[in-house]
């Protein structure tokens, strides 16, 4: 059985891929708040993206022509022009949304797919690596606030750091809002 007897190409396997892996956002239901509605929608799109690294690899190699995406899409417009904000800019506003999601996520995969590449699977390995890279911003006594910081590591999680990029993008559009 040959897989494109049944998809016509391997773009249109791509556009299937994609498309199946939206479908598993579930839409939240509607409130009277704008922002809730869109945070929720981006922390459901936040998981399908951790959970599906290739997906903010190939996302932007294909129109976003699905049935799912244009739910998703169709979903973020009405929660924005609903509240009175201009069709351009609600989409202006939406792609903002979408390009943190997708970018945290591609930057999330690409590191995994480093620690893979270079072994640094495990906590341990990844502390002795920090301590290279300490070792030399430490060297000329250039870069203080970097080896004081790789000195002990600590910070908030991936999850942590893209609720935070979130809320902070969140407060800008608010702050644009008719």
């Amino acid at each position: 059985m040959a897989l494109y007897r049944y998809v016509g190409s391997k773009d249109g396997l791509t556009d299937l891929m994609l498309d199946a892996a939206v479908a598993e956002v579930a839409l939240p239901e509607r409130g009277s708040d704008w922002r809730a509605d869109l945070h929720e929608l981006a922390l459901r799109s936040w998981a399908m993206v951790r959970r599906h690294r290739w997906y903010a690899q190939l996302v932007h190699t294909r129109p976003p022509a699905g049935p799912h995406m244009m739910r998703r899409t169709e979903f973020m417009l009405s929660v924005l022009t609903d509240r009175g904000v201009p069709l351009v800019s609600a989409m202006t506003y939406a792609a903002l949304v979408d390009r943190h999601i997708f970018g945290s996520g591609l930057q999330d995969a690409e590191e995994h797919r480093m620690r893979t590449r270079y072994g640094l699977d495990s906590a341990e390995k990844f502390l002795a690596a920090i301590t290279q890279v300490r070792d030399l911003a430490a060297a000329d006594g250039r870069c203080p606030q970097l080896t004081r910081w790789l000195s002990e590591p600590a910070g908030p999680s991936m999850d942590e750091q893209f609720e935070l990029g979130l809320d902070c993008l969140l407060d800008g559009i608010a702050e644009r809002l008719p």
